[in-house]
C-alpha cells in the first residue's frame, strides 16, 4: 500500500492556501441554499412514496424533535418525521394549515403523502398541508422490535390468531425495546402534546385537522385539550372518544356483510347468480376450513409462478375483512366466496396472496400496542353475540392479546368522554363501513353543533378522496359552514355492482 500521508498533506496545503472548504462543508452549503422554513422548522426537498401509492410525489421534509417524556423535557429524545405540501398559490399558504392525522393507530401519515395530495387537492390550492408521522410510527420511529443483531422480530401468518403467540411475541418485543424506547409514551395523549408542539414551532396560530379512521381520535383528543388553537375539524371513518377500538369489530363486520348481502338480493341477476347468500357461505366456508384446512395450489397474482400453501378459517375470514374496507374490492367477494364454497380455493387463496404482500409493513405494530392497551384493552368487554358472527370472539381477543405482556401507558381521566365544542366540523361515512360506521360519525355529533354529517351511499371505509368530496372538504375549510355545502354531487355516487363472474357484473 502506497504512503499517502505526504500527499494528503501536500493537498491541506493547497487548499489552506487557496481558501478550499472541505467536501462535506460544500454539502452542507448545498444543503442549506435548498432549505425552505416554516416557522422555525428547516424543510429539506424530498420525494415521498408508499407502498399504496401509485406514484410518488415531492414534499419539503424535516426531523423534528421532541421529548419522549414531556415530563421529563431533559431526557430522551425522538425525532418525529413531518413533510410539507407547500399551498400551490404562489403568493403563499393562508396562516393556519391542514394538519392531516392517519390512522391505524400505527399508521404514518407520510407514507400515505400521494393520496392525501389528490384528496386534499382542493385545500392546497390555498393551504399547506402538513404530514407528521405520529410517535412510534414512520422511518424514524424507535419503536422497531429487533434482536440482538439487528434483525426484525417476526410473527409468523399461523400465530397472528393466537393469542398466547401474541403475549409471547408482544414480550419479546418489549425486552428488545428495553433502554431504547418506553412504549408507554407513544399514546394518542402523548402524540396530541407532539401536535402542539409542532404547531408552535410552525408559528401558527391555529390548524385544521384532517383524520381518517383512528386519526379522528386523535383530531378529537387535540380539539379538547386546545380548542382555542383547532380552526376547523375534518373527521372521516369516525371512531367516538368512547369506543373501544377493536371490540365491535365483529358486529360491525356483521352490519356491513348484510347490507351487502341485501344490495345483492335487490340486483335480480345478482340473486339468480348466488342463491346462498355471501353471509352464508362465509360462514359455511369458515367452519369446513376450522374443521380441515386444505393446501391450495394457485398462481401469485403478481408473479403468475406457481404456489402452494394452506388456507385456513382465519386467513378467509382475514381477507373478507379486509376486502370489506374498499367497495372495488369487495364487488369480488360473492364471486370468490362461491367458489370457495364449491371447493375452488385458488382465486381466494391468490387474493390472499395479494393482500398480505399489500398491507403487509404499513402499520406499525409496537405503537398500535401502545395506543389499544393504555386506551382500549381495560374498557373492553366481550360480547356474547360475536359468537354468531363471521368474525366471531377470537377477532377481539387476539386484538388485545399483546396486552398480557406489553408495557401500559396511562390516558387521562377524561379520555373517553364526547368532544363538545363549537369548533365547525365536517363528519364522513360510508354506508357500507365495516368499522366505523355512520353510527359512530352520529354519536360525535351530537357534542358538535356546528358539525354536518355526510353519508356516501355504497362506499366504505374512509371516503374523503370519493367523487367529488375533495372539492366539499376545500370548501368547507375555506367557509368552515359545513351546512351550507351544496352536497347533491354526492347523489351520483352509488353501490359497486357485485362481480357475478371474474369477467365482471351484469350490466
Amino acid at each position: 500500500m502506497r504512503d499517502t500521508r505526504g500527499w494528503i498533506a501536500a493537498l491541506a496545503a493547497v487548499c489552506w492556501l487557496a481558501a478550499c472548504r472541505p467536501a462535506n462543508d460544500a454539502t452542507q452549503d448545498a444543503k442549506a441554499a435548498a432549505q425552505r422554513h416554516f416557522g422555525s422548522i428547516a424543510f429539506e426537498p424530498c420525494t415521498l412514496s408508499g407502498a399504496m401509492a401509485q406514484g410518488s410525489i415531492d414534499a419539503q421534509c424535516a426531523r423534528f424533535e421532541v421529548p419522549e417524556d414531556p415530563a421529563a423535557p431533559h431526557g430522551r429524545r425522538i425525532a418525529l418525521n413531518i413533510a410539507w405540501l407547500p399551498a400551490r398559490d404562489q403568493a403563499g399558504g393562508t396562516p393556519d394549515p391542514v394538519f392531516f392525522l392517519a390512522g391505524g393507530p400505527g399508521q404514518a401519515a407520510t407514507e400515505y403523502a400521494a393520496q392525501i395530495d389528490a384528496a386534499l387537492r382542493d385545500v392546497r390550492k390555498q393551504r399547506d398541508i402538513v404530514l407528521i408521522d405520529q410517535r412510534g410510527t414512520g422511518k424514524l420511529s424507535p419503536l422497531r422490535c429487533r434482536d440482538a443483531n439487528g434483525r426484525e422480530l417476526e410473527l409468523t401468518t399461523a400465530a397472528e390468531a393466537d393469542a398466547g403467540a401474541i403475549a409471547d411475541y408482544a414480550a419479546a418485543c418489549a425486552k428488545a425495546l428495553d433502554g431504547k424506547a418506553d412504549p408507554r409514551l407513544y399514546t394518542t395523549t402523548q402524540a396530541v402534546a407532539d401536535l402542539e408542539a409542532v404547531r408552535v414551532a410552525l408559528g401558527v396560530p391555529q390548524v385544521n385537522l384532517v383524520g381518517v379512521s383512528y386519526g379522528t381520535r386523535l383530531a378529537q383528543q387535540f380539539a379538547m385539550r386546545h380548542p382555542t388553537r383547532t380552526r376547523s375539524l375534518v373527521l372521516d371513518g369516525v371512531a367516538p372518544n368512547d369506543l373501544v377500538v377493536g371490540g365491535e369489530f365483529a358486529r360491525t363486520f356483521e352490519r356491513a356483510l348484510d347490507l351487502q348481502v341485501a344490495h345483492c338480493q335487490s340486483q335480480p341477476t345478482c340473486r339468480k347468480r348466488f342463491p346462498k347468500d355471501l353471509h352464508t357461505q362465509l360462514l359455511e366456508v369458515k367452519q369446513r376450513l376450522q374443521a380441515a384446512p386444505v393446501q391450495v395450489d394457485y398462481r401469485d397474482p403478481s408473479s403468475g409462478e406457481r404456489k402452494r400453501d394452506t388456507l385456513t378459517a382465519d386467513t378467509v375470514v382475514g381477507v373478507t375483512h379486509l376486502f370489506s374496507y374498499m367497495p372495488q374490492m369487495a364487488s369480488l367477494l360473492p364471486v370468490v366466496i362461491d367458489e370457495a364454497d364449491r371447493g375452488e380455493y385458488a382465486p381466494l387463496m391468490a387474493l390472499a396472496e395479494m393482500m398480505t404482500r399489500d398491507v403487509g409493513g404499513q402499520m406499525t405494530r409496537a405503537m398500535q400496542w401502545s395506543v389499544i392497551c393504555a386506551e382500549d384493552a381495560d374498557r373492553f368487554q366481550a360480547n356474547p353475540d360475536d359468537a354468531s358472527t363471521v368474525l366471531g370472539p377470537d377477532v377481539a381477543t387476539a386484538f388485545f392479546a399483546a396486552c398480557r405482556t406489553w408495557p401500559t401507558g396511562k390516558r387521562p381521566a377524561d379520555f373517553d368522554q364526547p368532544l363538545r365544542s363549537n369548533v365547525p366540523a365536517l363528519l364522513l361515512s360510508g354506508e357500507i363501513d365495516p368499522v366505523t360506521p355512520p353510527a359512530f360519525a352520529e354519536r360525535v355529533r351530537a357534542g358538535l353543533p356546528n358539525a354536518r354529517h355526510l353519508v356516501l351511499r355504497g362506499q366504505g371505509h374512509n371516503v374523503g378522496g370519493v367523487g367529488c368530496m375533495p372539492k366539499l372538504v376545500g370548501q368547507f375549510i375555506e367557509s368552515k359552514d359545513a351546512k351550507k355545502l351544496d352536497a347533491t354531487c354526492l347523489d351520483a355516487i352509488g353501490y359497486v355492482p357485485p362481480f357475478t363472474s371474474f369477467n365482471g357484473w351484469e350490466p
